[in-house]
């Protein structure tokens, strides 16, 4: 069975984990769990009464999910401004304290850049120091 993180075990193998008696350590090597699932699934059922997977946790949206126009506006309007003097305006006009890596997570799930220039090619290869002077001899 391929678990991935994230995601509940089938219901099929949670109903045999739960029907199954025995120490938790002797079931959850029986079926390839851990332990604590078994443990966990156990006193869901007895609390609960439930038999199937709880709902996902921790799904909260981003704080600027519903303020991309704004920024997009923002960022068009003032291209050169820096992602500290973004957040204090998120935070002076919209009321929402987020931090600068916030603030840039959002930008790039926006496809926003706060570049101060545009993107050019580079010169080429330019020497950057100066020759070494000749061992002395003419």
């Amino acid at each position: 069975m391929a678990w991935r993180q994230g995601q509940p075990y089938s219901q099929d193998l949670r109903d045999r984990v739960l029907s199954t008696a025995g120490s938790s350590a002797s079931v959850a090597e029986r079926f390839g769990v851990s332990p604590s699932y078994v443990i966990k699934a156990r006193q869901r059922r007895d609390r609960d009464g439930d038999l199937c997977a709880g709902p996902q946790r921790s799904q909260t949206p981003a704080k600027l999910a519903g303020h991309d126009a704004e920024l997009r506006k923002r960022v068009a309007d003032v291209p050169d401004a820096t992602l500290a003097e973004l957040t204090g305006w998120v935070y002076a006009e919209l009321g929402i304290s987020v931090s600068i890596t916030a603030m840039w997570t959002r930008l790039r799930r926006l496809g926003l850049t706060l570049k101060k220039r545009r993107l050019s090619l580079p010169s080429g290869r330019v020497r950057t120091s100066r020759r070494r002077a000749g061992g002395g001899r003419n």
